[in-house]
């Protein structure tokens, strides 16, 4: 079990620029869309499937949520929201106006479908990791290091992109020790990102995107 040590924090007064900022994540979350798509032209080969990776799109709503942490959980899980929604929007949108075609309309809902799940979870996992108690910290911590430790799951057993893998597990275990604070939050993060990134594995990758992908 995780440790119970926990760290007091102020009450948090009412944000009336929380829409805002909210607005402010949805236009972040279009123009990173945007560039995504781009530097899958820019990144030489199999490297071009970092751009718009799960874990890359995810982080950015962890960072939107760990900036907006002062303003409480839920204005953080709205500013992963529209982070999400915005980087599906801003993807899709330059591949249907700025190139050929965004294709078929089942890869915009999957990825719409994942936003809506991700975008919340990964704002407040954010938000706790900058503002939580330990055993927030950690699950926080644990959630972003884990979602890169799946895409290295990915890229080993599935696409078979050894280069792209090794990286991401690098990241998987460089993340917890930078972002803990102390050695005992590091290694309870680290053990905790390797649950989470087996059971995310298995739950998005063999059972979701599997099933309605391929």
């Amino acid at each position: 079990m995780f440790a119970t040590q926990r760290r007091e924090v102020a009450p948090l007064s009412p944000d009336r620029f929380a829409p805002r900022r909210v607005a402010g994540c949805l236009g972040a979350g279009l123009a990173l869309g945007v560039l995504t798509n781009l530097a899958q032209g820019w990144l030489p080969g199999s490297w071009n499937q970092i751009a718009n990776s799960g874990a890359v799109w995810s982080a950015v709503a962890f960072v939107a949520g760990a900036l907006l942490a002062d303003r409480g959980v839920r204005v953080a899980v709205a500013g992963g929201l529209a982070a999400e929604v915005g980087l599906v929007t801003g993807y899709y949108g330059f591949a249907e106006f700025g190139r050929d075609g965004m294709g078929t309309l089942t890869y915009v809902l999957v990825w719409l479908v994942m936003a809506v799940v991700a975008g919340p979870l990964f704002g407040a996992a954010g938000a706790w990791w900058r503002r939580g108690s330990l055993n927030r910290r950690i699950v926080g911590g644990a959630a972003l290091a884990g979602a890169i430790g799946t895409e290295a799951a990915h890229y080993a057993f599935v696409l078979k992109y050894m280069p792209q893998a090794w990286v991401c597990a690098a990241l998987m275990v460089a993340l917890p020790l930078a972002m803990g604070r102390g050695n005992r939050e590091r290694a309870l993060t680290l053990a905790a990102t390797v649950s989470l990134a087996l059971c995310a594995y298995a739950v998005v990758y063999q059972g979701f995107l599997g099933s309605v992908v391929g």
